[in-house]
């Protein structure tokens, strides 16, 4: 079972129970809204929500029949997450859910510490203030990180590994959506002094600035790794297509990313020219 779909299912078992845990013996439909930061449609929500109702319908919870969904599609901006959020929570529903964003779910809670609130897919939920410990979450909020802030050092490593040349790491991050950057940023330089690689940042409000970012740092030798947040899963074929335009070698924090470079047209054509040439590459 891939990685993405066993955190999901299990994010899916923590929704039941908690479902399980505030029903009274009664027929009556719960009723679920779930927060999802992402443009309406977008494919990675759109699997990982259809995963989610799989796996309720394993447990028994069927949608439209003991379980109602309702969903709000919300932009990866801070600025936009507060009235959806305030609105969800002033329906009352029996459980909410915050999907792929740290900032949603500080959203929900500004606004709720009675109703219970299942995370899914964020980032340091200790530091942002959403649980009280990992072991012991407290409070009316749980659920599941999938991004260690110690992994930086790794996709570091496995970028110098597949790339020896590189010698500068162009990172770029959306603070909106990753108000916890600095800890990734922190990891990437503590990991770059012992592999001789220079680190560049860069905050990147909107996809206009990694345009121009990325435009910049098409320098030999360079490389580039995004920071983890619902803004780069937004974007990420436009970022994939970024990287491979500047001919930068990327490393990303989810399959969907390698998809896009995988399948984008620019570097299946550089790849057939490489094989052709060193019979280095099966693409």
């Amino acid at each position: 079972m891939r990685r993405r779909q066993f955190i999901t299912l299990l994010g899916s078992a923590t929704a039941a129970w908690t479902l399980a845990a505030t029903a009274q013996k009664t027929t009556a439909q719960r009723h679920v809204e779930v927060l999802v930061v992402s443009q309406e449609g977008g494919q990675t929500a759109k699997a990982s929500l259809a995963a989610l109702r799989a796996a309720l319908s394993q447990l028994g919870w069927e949608e439209r029949g003991n379980i109602k969904l309702e969903y709000r599609w919300v932009e990866a901006d801070t600025s936009l997450m507060q009235q959806p959020a305030k609105e969800v929570v002033a329906l009352h529903p029996d459980l909410l859910i915050s999907a792929l964003s740290s900032p949603a779910t500080a959203a929900l809670l500004r606004h709720t510490r009675t109703i219970p609130v299942l995370f899914v897919n964020i980032v340091d939920p200790v530091g942002q203030g959403s649980v009280s410990s990992l072991a012991r979450p407290g409070g009316n909020a749980t659920g599941f990180m999938n991004l260690e802030t110690s992994m930086a050092g790794k996709w570091l490593e496995l970028l110098k590994q597949v790339m020896p040349h590189v010698t500068r790491v162009a990172v770029s991050f959306n603070q909106a959506t990753a108000p916890y950057a600095e800890l990734y940023l922190n990891r990437f330089k503590s990991s770059a002094q012992s592999s001789g690689v220079e680190i560049i940042t860069a905050s990147i409000p909107d996809m206009v600035a990694l345009e121009a970012f990325g435009g910049v740092q098409a320098q030999p030798n360079t490389g580039f790794i995004p920071v983890p947040s619902a803004f780069m899963i937004e974007h990420q074929k436009e970022i994939a297509e970024i990287a491979v335009r500047h001919h930068l070698p990327a490393i990303s924090f989810n399959r969907a990313f390698a998809e896009c470079w995988r399948t984008n047209e620019l570097w299946k054509r550089y790849c057939r020219q490489l094989s052709a040439r060193r019979g280095l590459c099966n693409c």
